[in-house]
C-alpha cells in the first residue's frame, strides 16, 4: 500500500500543493523529503518564482500533472546541509534548483551537459524520481537535490529578483546563444514581453544584439525602448510597420504560450533566418511550408540549458546586472497571483517570498 505524501520520506516539509485539476486553487499541504544523501544538497526556500508552466501544470493543460502538485521550478534559498561527497557549495552558501532535479547521468545528452534533453530527464515537480515517488517543486519551505543540478548564486544576484532567471533566463539565454543570435551585427526580435520576453531583451541587449519588440499592445512600447532598453518596437497588427520591417531579421525569439499566427513572423526573418519557438501553447500552431523555403528558413524549439549553461547564463546575468522584474508576494496571496497570471496581469514575475510568509499559512 503506498505511504501517504508526508509519511514516504524522513523529512518533514510544509508547502502548497494543487489537489486536482479542476479548482485551479492550491492550499497547504504537509508531505516529506527524502534524506541528505552523499550526493545532495539541502537548503531552506527563500523565493520561488511563478512559472506560467506552473498554471499549465495545476490545470492539467498538457495532460500528464500527477497530482497532488506542489509547483515551483526558479527555487532559490540557503544551503542547510550538504552530503559527505559535496564539492560544489558549503553550508550558508546560495543556491538554486530550476526546471529538472535529475535525468540518467550517462547518456549522449548529459555527457555534453545537455541534461535538459535527456530521454530521462526528471522534472523538479510532478514527476516519478528514482526512487519512485512524486517530485515536489519550490512552493515549500525546504529543497533537496542531487549537488549535479544545484546552481550557485553569486554574491552580488538578489536572490528574488534572480530566481526567474532559472526558467525563464536560461529559456531565452539557451537559444540566443545556440543559434547564435546573441550577437553584436545580429538584429533579434522578441515576441511578447512577458515573463520570458522581458528578461530575453536584457540578454540579447548584453550579448550587443540590437534588438526589437514585437507585440499586440502599442501600450508596451515606452516600457520596451525607455525601461528594458529595446533598440525598436514593432506592433505586429500594424501592417505598415509589419510591412516595413520585413526580411529585416536574422532571428526571433517567440515567447508567447498561447495560440498564435507565426506566418507574419516567418515574413519578417532575412534569408536563412531562424524562429525559434521557447513558448509552449496547449494547441498545435500553423506551418505553411512555403515561406520557409523561399528563403531556406528555420523554425526550431528550444527548452531549458543544462546545468552548466544555466550556470553559465547566472554568472552572466550577475557580471551585467540582469534580474527579473517581479512582483514580490506572500504566500496567502498565490491562489490570487495565479488568477491574475491567467489574464497576464503581472509585470513581468511574481515571486512568493517562501522564507518570510510560507510559515504563517500552517493550519
Amino acid at each position: 500500500m503506498a505511504k501517504a505524501p508526508e509519511q514516504e520520506h524522513p523529512v518533514k516539509a510544509f508547502g502548497w500543493a494543487a489537489r486536482d485539476s479542476t479548482s485551479g486553487h492550491l492550499s497547504p499541504f504537509n508531505f516529506s523529503r527524502r534524506a541528505t544523501g552523499d550526493e545532495d544538497v539541502r537548503f531552506k526556500v527563500l523565493f520561488c518564482g511563478i512559472c506560467h508552466s506552473d498554471l499549465h501544470s495545476i490545470k492539467n493543460d498538457w495532460g500528464f500533472s500527477i497530482y497532488p502538485i506542489v509547483p515551483g521550478h526558479e527555487i532559490v534559498g540557503e544551503v542547510t546541509e550538504v552530503g559527505s561527497k559535496v564539492k560544489k557549495v558549503k553550508v550558508g552558501e546560495k543556491v538554486g534548483v530550476g526546471v529538472m532535479v535529475g535525468a540518467c547521468d550517462s547518456c549522449e545528452s548529459c555527457n555534453n551537459h545537455l541534461e535538459n534533453y535527456c530521454p530521462k530527464m526528471i522534472l523538479t515537480y510532478g514527476a516519478i524520481y528514482h526512487d519512485g515517488t512524486i517530485t515536489y517543486g519550490g512552493y515549500s519551505d525546504t529543497m533537496v537535490a542531487s549537488e549535479r543540478y544545484i546552481v550557485r548564486f553569486p554574491e552580488n544576484m538578489p536572490l528574488d529578483a534572480g530566481a526567474p532567471l532559472l526558467c525563464a533566463g536560461i529559456t531565452v539565454y539557451s537559444p540566443l546563444k545556440y543559434f547564435g543570435l546573441g550577437e553584436p551585427g545580429k538584429h533579434v526580435g522578441i515576441v511578447g514581453l512577458g515573463g520570458l520576453g522581458h528578461v530575453g531583451v536584457k540578454f540579447a541587449k548584453a550579448l550587443g544584439a540590437k534588438v526589437t519588440v514585437i507585440s499586440t499592445s502599442p501600450s508596451k512600447k515606452d516600457e520596451a525602448l525607455n525601461h528594458l532598453g529595446a533598440d525598436e518596437f514593432l506592433v505586429i497588427r500594424d501592417q505598415d510597420q509589419l510591412q516595413a520591417a520585413m526580411g529585416t531579421f536574422d532571428g526571433i525569439i517567440d515567447t508567447v504560450s498561447a495560440v498564435h499566427p507565426i506566418v507574419p513572423l516567418i515574413g519578417l526573418l532575412k534569408s536563412h533566418g531562424k524562429l525559434i519557438l521557447v513558448g509552449a501553447p496547449e494547441k498545435p500552431l500553423e506551418l505553411p511550408v512555403f515561406p520557409l523555403i523561399t528563403g531556406r528558413k528555420i523554425v526550431a524549439g528550444s527548452g531549458i540549458g543544462g546545468i552548466k549553461e544555466t550556470q553559465e547564463m547566472i554568472d552572466f546575468a550577475a557580471k551585467h546586472n540582469i534580474t527579473a522584474e517581479i512582483e514580490l508576494i506572500s504566500m496567502d496571496y498565490l491562489n490570487t497571483a495565479l488568477e491574475r497570471l491567467a489574464k497576464n496581469d503581472v509585470r513581468y514575475r511574481f515571486v512568493i517570498d517562501i522564507g518570510n510568509t510560507l510559515a504563517a499559512t500552517k493550519p
